[in-house]
């Protein structure tokens, strides 16, 4: 268990890990800074110490990709940088600290990872956002603790209460370390449990409320009914654009019900589907069911739980009874957009790598057909040529017509093989993986998808924005949406040329010269 820094310090006779020549030039920074020494007082050896280490990880975490956010892994980033900025302010230091420490960390670690000088424009930019954004909350932050504090103490009480907590973490940013040393520093508990409770109460009400919006209700009971009474769904989307199927359970309202008529909506459950459900990003299919004397819209699909499909219907003619025989279509056209879009957002992912580099890792996505959004982790604006280059390389790939192909492993194998997966998704055993011309793109995937880059016609990129720091988002149109918003381009380029009586190209000229 013996780590490289503890071997460090005992070959370098020194007294702890904090004090070796990878580590301790940050706490010499900190003292120029601060004007405070280190060893001089136990208290502030503590800070300058969590100063240190938490600089020095929050370099390698960002180095690996990692942006700070609200939660897994990002979390903790975020706790590292903001208890490092908090810490110098606790020894007199009000300033932005990070932009004086970080270069002397990294300027430590070079030797050992190369990587970071090159990648350090970049992860300085995610890091001195984040304590930019942790200091325009910090000050006021800080007098609703100390009035929290002031309560409990004139009160009698010796702690902060869960829902106090929870405020300055919602409110303000502090993450429930920061507060528990907080409190601490002045005699006082926090009813962490308190916290946790409303924590997993808000959770649970922004899950409720996401069901909410696509019609499923967030009592499940009936589900779990359907379920136990007939078993999963047998789902054919990657095999199948219609299926003869018989209707299992009806639901309207939640509840269950005999029938629903002609122009009202409620909830199928059918023996077998060829719907995609929403999942993975990518939006449920859209389509018919079709029986003898009547014929639904299917409006949205989803898992409310696991292993079974349920189709949100609007009746158009006739009545859907149970035990109803139908055709289950799949709008081909619909699905067509949708592999486009999904196979268009692996590729868009795939040239971000190629041209910005590995760090460049998608965080979420969405995706219908035609149009696609990629979030990933980066500092800053993509610069126009930047853009340019990453559309050029998606393009490149279509028109290189890769083999895409998915198959089935062990998340180990998958791992091995390189896979990609967006972290904070849960995985089981075995999992579908989706190559677009083998190792280019290796993704773990569960969507819809074309078999060769080709048939996704286009990627035309229309965005780039900011969502959070450290994080941003692309947006792209593919196949027939991307060739239209092409020519309206076009159109567009041809009415101004026809009005300012100039080729296209002097355009820019010419309005400059009007400005």
């Amino acid at each position: 268990g013996m780590g490289l820094e503890r071997v460090a310090y005992l070959l370098q006779g020194k007294e702890n890990m904090y004090e070796i020549d990878e580590v301790f030039p940050v706490i010499s920074m900190a003292e120029e800074l601060t004007g405070r020494r280190y060893g001089a007082d136990p208290v502030d050896d503590v800070r300058f110490r969590v100063i240190a280490d938490h600089v020095r990880s929050g370099l390698m975490l960002i180095g690996d990709g990692v942006t700070p956010g609200n939660e897994s892994r990002g979390y903790v980033l975020r706790r590292l940088l903001r208890r490092a900025v908090r810490s110098m302010r606790l020894l007199g230091y009000d300033d932005p600290a990070l932009p004086a420490l970080l270069p002397v960390s990294q300027e430590r670690m070079r030797s050992s990872y190369p990587e970071l000088e090159k990648d350090f424009p970049r992860i300085s930019q995610i890091a001195y956002a984040e304590e930019e954004a942790f200091r325009q909350t910090l000050g006021k932050g800080t007098q609703i603790f100390d009035l929290h504090a002031r309560d409990a103490k004139e009160g009698g009480r010796t702690g902060l209460s869960g829902e106090a907590a929870f405020t300055l973490h919602d409110t303000y940013g502090f993450p429930i370390d920061l507060t528990l040393e907080m409190a601490e520093e002045q005699g006082l508990s926090v009813d962490a449990e308190g916290f946790r409770s409303l924590m997993a109460e808000q959770r649970a009400r922004a899950k409720a409320d996401a069901k909410s919006k696509k019609g499923v209700h967030a009592d499940t009971t009936a589900y779990r009914a359907a379920l136990d009474a007939h078993g999963p769904t047998d789902w054919q989307a990657y095999t199948s654009l219609a299926t003869e199927s018989r209707v299992l359970a009806l639901l309207a309202g939640g509840e269950p019900t005999p029938a629903i008529v002609s122009g009202s909506v409620g909830e199928v459950v059918l023996d077998r589907t060829p719907f995609y459900a929403e999942s993975g990003g990518q939006n449920a299919d859209a389509g018919h069911l079709v029986w003898s004397g009547g014929r639904a819209e299917v409006l949205d699909v989803q898992r409310p739980i696991k292993g079974l499909v349920v189709h949100q219907v609007r009746v158009l003619e006739g009545e859907l009874t149970l035990d109803t025989d139908l055709e289950a279509l799949v709008d081909p056209e619909w699905r067509t957009g949708a592999r486009q879009a999904h196979s268009g957002t692996h590729v868009v992912h795939a040239a971000l790598r190629e041209v910005l580099g590995p760090t460049a890792l998608q965080s979420g996505s969405y995706n219908r057909p035609g149009y696609l959004r990629l979030d990933f982790g980066w500092g800053g604006a993509l610069a126009p040529d930047q853009l340019r280059e990453v559309e050029e390389a998606s393009n490149r790939a279509l028109r290189a017509d890769l083999p895409v192909s998915a198959s089935y492993m062990t998340i180990a194998q998958a791992k091995e093989a390189g896979a990609l997966a967006l972290f904070g998704e849960t995985y089981g055993e075995e999992v579908r993986v989706v190559e677009i011309g083998g190792p280019w793109s290796r993704e773990l995937c569960g969507g819809t998808h074309v078999d060769h880059s080709s048939q996704i016609g286009t990627v035309v990129l229309t965005s780039d924005s900011s969502v959070g720091a450290g994080n941003r988002r692309v947006e792209a149109l593919v196949g027939i949406e991307g060739f239209a918003y092409l020519a309206r381009e076009r159109d567009l380029v041809a009415q101004l040329s026809g009005l300012l009586k100039v080729k296209p190209d002097d355009i820019p000229g010419r309005v400059g010269d009007l400005v």
